[in-house]
């Protein structure tokens, strides 16, 4: 019997996975104090099993509270729910009349990328990388290739910081990935195939078959063939179990902020864990003042009677005491905590603001107009606008174009690439809009700036090229607008009614 011809890991494969391994244990201190302050129901990172009871430390819920808020937020301004918040249009390298031939059938892709997210599981997994993202800076999203027969064609999974290593490529982004998984022999096969794993299947040993093996799940770019390389390999042995190539890497990962030198990002958690551990911390004392107000300190004469391990601070009790001795006697205590409740309400609000809580107006606030509410909407747009910026190019952008993949291979979609030049990604979620929308007050008020200044100066505005520019700002379809064509084939009677 021929042994089989085994390929060995890369030593620069093994050498990333090292070097992705020390950076992230450098933050896993900083992340469990981060979970266990403002969600601390994940056992991820604090070394409990899921079924072990935590949080029992925990007395004040402003962060927890905050950080559900904040996720929502997100959610809501990046992908609203079941509202469309992208759409496929003609790249720059298109003419006019090109991307007008093409508007129906960009708009009806469109339509069925959309349907597409909306049947799946996509915004379950997406909030939970939200929370990631507000905790820990960091969140990773798995898009994978239903199977055939489904209501949909892709699959989410929100992948923990816990079972992930993370790098950064030549670009700054975090697409070198690193995740290992304890997998058994049968798994190995199902997984990658048992054609492709042949050679490692046959130098497992049937003793060795038995235990659970450590594999790493590799995925690199590859910068000058334009594609990643997806490489899977036995960490003790370092024999390699898949080799393969792909066009899109289906793990999308992104921060909230970055650091210069940094590879994982920074949250807003991060920012305010000192007040929230204080906050905490002065609940407690609150709460151990409290219950020594309730109940009190007491002190009695040992005459022999009284027993203080059978005494119970009941109403209604009666305590024996010695004749002439005092008894139980209350002890009076030095100062009061009332300026606890100064400092805590101080604490508070800084949590809120560092999450962002506090941007908007109360709601059913009688003091809040709407102009004051439009005005903290502006507001949080600008709030939000640098960290947007960020998760467009790293996690909006890479999410269409990953999906775009699978419904292009699919049949689905035309066969046209998303590279920006044929096919382009118009933002349309309501942060999108709220900073498109300066742009649109701007240039209607030039135009009603200039129709104030006489039929001369009005003559120069090209009313269909303002329209034009309000469909492509706003997302109109291009079906709600009548072209040319529609003004020449009118029926006489229209025109004449309009004459």
């Amino acid at each position: 019997m021929t042994s089989p011809i085994l390929d060995y890991v890369p030593p620069f494969v093994a050498q990333g996975f090292a070097q992705a391994s020390q950076t992230r244990w450098s933050w896993e201190s900083l992340w469990r104090d981060c979970y266990a302050y403002a969600l601390p129901v994940r056992s991820d990172f604090s070394g409990e099993s899921s079924g072990q009871r935590r949080g029992e430390q925990l007395y004040d819920a402003t962060a927890l509270d905050a950080v559900d808020q904040l996720a929502s937020l997100i959610l809501g301004y990046l992908t609203p729910p079941l509202s469309p918040w992208f759409a496929i249009t003609a790249g720059t390298d298109l003419s006019d009349d090109e991307a007008q031939k093409l508007s129906g059938a960009l708009e009806k892709t469109t339509r069925v990328m959309q349907a597409h997210f909306d049947q799946s599981n996509f915004l379950l997994e997406a909030h939970q990388c939200f929370l990631d993202l507000v905790v820990a800076g960091t969140a990773c999203l798995i898009l994978d290739e239903e199977r055939p027969g489904e209501a949909t064609a892709l699959r989410f999974s929100a992948l923990s910081l816990q079972k992930v290593y993370l790098g950064e490529d030549e670009r700054g982004a975090l697409s070198k990935v690193y995740r290992v998984a304890e997998l058994s022999v049968p798994d190995i096969a199902r997984i990658y195939g048992a054609s492709a794993a042949s050679s490692y299947l046959e130098s497992i040993s049937p003793r060795d078959s038995e235990f659970k093996r450590r594999i790493i799940d590799v995925v690199l770019p590859d910068s000058e063939r334009g594609d990643f390389r997806f490489l899977a390999y036995d960490e003790e042995s370092g024999i390699v179990v898949y080799d393969g190539r792909g066009r899109s890497s289906p793990y999308i990962n992104f921060r909230w902020m970055k650091s210069p030198g940094e590879s994982y990002g920074r949250s807003p958690v991060m920012k305010a864990l000192p007040d929230i551990k204080t906050a905490n911390t002065v609940v407690e004392l609150i709460l151990k003042n409290a219950s020594i107000a309730v109940t009190g300190l007491w002190q009695a004469e040992d005459d022999g009677v009284i027993n203080p391990a059978t005494i119970e601070l009941v109403p209604g009790a009666i305590i024996p005491k010695a004749i002439g001795s005092k008894g139980l006697t209350p002890l009076e205590m030095p100062a009061r905590f009332d300026v606890s409740q100064l400092v805590l309400d101080d604490l508070r609000a800084r949590i809120r603001h560092a999450l962002l809580v506090d941007r908007f107006p109360v709601i059913g606030s009688k003091t809040s107009t709407a102009t004051e509410i439009l005005e903290r909407s502006s507001q949080m747009a600008l709030l939000l606008g640098a960290m947007f910026g960020r998760l467009q190019v790293e996690f909006l952008g890479p999410l269409i174009k990953r999906a775009h993949t699978i419904l292009r291979r699919r049949g689905a979609v035309p066969d046209l690439p998303l590279d920006g030049r044929t096919l382009a990604i118009d933002y349309r979620s309501p942060l999108a809009r709220a900073q498109s929308g300066q742009h649109v007050q701007t240039m209607l008020g030039w135009v009603q700036s200039a129709s104030l200044l006489g039929p001369d100066a009005a003559a120069l505005i090209d009313a269909p090229a303002v329209l034009d520019y309000l469909t492509r700002v706003l997302g109109v379809p291009s079906s709600l607008v009548r072209t040319p064509s529609h003004f020449n084939n009118s029926s006489p009677t229209t025109l004449k009614g309009e004459n």
